[in-house]
């Protein structure tokens, strides 16, 4: 390589400040689950003190992830870190709830115990809560370095800005893409390949609402693609696989379109040829 390139490589390396890896925040966001749901716990607490001594331990972990980013936080990274873990109770129930839909919708479902530990949906919406909590907070970059980590073990993107009820399921969940100004509200079940999105991406739109509203107890089959920051879909509303719909449906419609499919059946060959390559 040119050396001047080489030089302009490392006057940006020792202008930018020191961060904490991606995986450091993966590693917390993973241990703050593993926290709230014993199944997914790696680690066996001898007494409470210990418990509450890795909890603490948390904590400070945290801290010195937003250390990494402090001029750009709207608090103390000790403040907000101490935030974040103040609302993990209210996290928590909020996952409880998703998992119990989950587990409530789908009949091959056996235990909320077998929907925590191995539904994509599940973990997917659980990175979510986490990433939305530190969104709230104000605190940039992390909450979409959780999301990232979740899109690459689930299949399932899902913007932390979006606002998002309770009892939300994801069945399957390959797929899924839910945009940054989404607002989902409560009792929602979406299938995999469903696309809430905005109908343009340009710039100029970054602080507008761009994606769509989802109101309550809606059903989203596989492949829907809901697109407009103006496209409202009314409360217990079916939309049905793979509609196309960028415009709003008032409450309680089935919406749908007729697939042409045609089967014909061919005269059975007199003779059936073999082919070997």
């Amino acid at each position: 390589m040119e050396q001047s390139f080489l030089q302009q490589l490392y006057q940006d390396h020792t202008h930018t400040r020191h961060l904490v890896p991606a995986s450091a925040t993966c590693r917390v966001a993973d241990s703050v689950l593993q926290l709230l749901f014993p199944p997914l716990s790696e680690k066996r607490y001898s007494s409470f003190a210990e418990f509450e001594l890795y909890t603490r331990s948390l904590q400070i972990e945290l801290e010195q992830i937003l250390d990494g980013i402090a001029d750009k936080l709207p608090d103390t990274p000790a403040h907000l870190a101490q935030a974040a873990m103040e609302a993990l109770p209210q996290v928590h129930r909020m996952m409880l709830g998703d998992a119990e839909a989950i587990y409530n919708g789908d009949p091959a479902a056996q235990s909320l115990e077998e929907v925590v530990r191995t539904y994509p949906g599940f973990k997917a919406v659980a990175f979510y809560r986490l990433a939305h909590t530190l969104y709230q907070l104000g605190i940039p970059l992390i909450p979409r370095a959780i999301s990232a980590y979740a899109h690459a073990r689930t299949g399932i993107d899902i913007h932390p800005g979006a606002t998002i009820g309770s009892y939300f399921c994801i069945d399957h969940g390959t797929g899924v893409v839910i945009g940054q100004t989404t607002v989902i509200g409560n009792h929602v079940k979406v299938y995999q390949g469903v696309t809430l999105g905005a109908v343009s991406v340009e710039k100029t739109m970054a602080n507008i609402k761009r994606h769509p509203t989802i109101e309550d107890h809606v059903v989203i089959y596989a492949g829907a693609t809901i697109l407009g920051g103006n496209t409202v879909i009314g409360t217990r509303s079916i939309i049905g696989g793979n509609v196309w719909l960028t415009e709003s449906v008032p409450p309680y419609s089935r919406v749908y379109h007729h697939p042409q499919i045609k089967v014909r059946q061919a005269p059975e060959p007199e003779e059936v040829l073999n082919f070997s390559i």
